[in-house]
């Protein structure tokens, strides 16, 4: 399995996931939510944390593969 990024910035994960259509649709405090319609409409929030801790990229990710219908790690081999 390819390791997560540990140096990952909410705000570069969030350029990443611009490839998958999500786009910023509103942002409280530190935390952007992202909206996609690709594939149904999908929402997650990130926080704007330099760096994201690992437990919550690898939560993020995992739910964003879930949506797409894909495995993490093709996922991680899409964005990374």
């Amino acid at each position: 399995m390819t390791r997560l990024p540990r140096n990952l910035s909410g705000k570069s994960l969030s350029n990443k996931l611009k490839k998958l259509g999500y786009k910023p649709t509103r942002q409280v405090g530190s935390h952007i939510r992202l909206t996609t319609e690709q594939n149904g409409i999908h929402h997650i929030t990130i926080p704007d944390h330099t760096p994201l801790k690992i437990g919550t990229l690898s939560n993020i990710l995992k739910d964003v593969a879930e949506h797409f219908e894909i495995s993490k790690k093709e996922l991680m081999d899409r964005l990374f």
